[in-house]
């Protein structure tokens, strides 16, 4: 499993005079990761390059660089560091010294290797959707044991017979929850089919 970033990090470098600053950031999704960009970008800089990686969702943008010596190669250190669901924005100011081509694959890609590098780091954890059906005798039990087993609700529906939930948790929590949840309630509860991503 790739890890993420726990927080914002940033790491600058001078490359023959050119200014190299990385801002790398955890996601949530696409949306999230254009919003960063422009959170960081700054106006006044000669490029703000960037790209970001979520599951197998990705983008990048070489900002006015020649074609493929920005962005690819910041995407490359994201999976040349084993990380998932991160944008990495790297801001160059021009120091009057051209780096040609192959100066700016190193220049993009090892500045956002070495934030990476230096980052700390939050291991990703499978999750797995699980829907649920229990009667209202048993809601109370429910919910005392999804609390115990690190679930999160994402969804909350009631019926004549009782609720149904929708909810989100650690795939290697899901086998003992279930059987956790039909002993405790005699068997009552019933499961829906169960969606796991990343």
């Amino acid at each position: 499993m790739p890890d993420t970033l726990p927080a914002p990090v940033s790491h600058s470098q001078e490359i023959k005079h050119s200014r190299f600053t990385a801002h790398a950031a955890p996601i949530e999704n696409a949306d999230s990761a254009i919003d960063f960009v422009r959170q960081v970008s700054v106006a006044d800089a000669t490029h703000n390059c960037w790209a970001y990686r979520h599951g197998s969702e990705y983008r990048s943008s070489d900002d006015g660089e020649p074609a493929g010596t920005a962005g690819r190669p910041i995407l490359a250190a994201i999976d040349g560091q084993g990380f998932d669901r991160i944008v990495v924005v790297v801001i160059r100011w021009f120091g009057g010294i051209k780096l040609g081509a192959g100066g700016l694959v190193r220049a993009y890609g090892g500045t956002a290797a070495e934030c990476l590098r230096l980052a700390p780091r939050l291991p990703l954890t499978p999750m797995s959707l699980l829907e649920l059906h229990s009667g209202f005798d048993d809601i109370g039990v429910v919910h005392t044991l999804l609390a115990q087993h690190s679930a999160s609700k994402q969804h909350e529906d009631f019926d004549p017979d009782g609720v149904r939930l929708r909810i989100q948790l650690p795939s290697d929590q899901l086998p003992t929850l279930k059987s956790r949840l039909r002993d405790a309630t005699r068997n009552r509860v019933s499961f829906m089919e169960t969606d796991t991503h990343e």
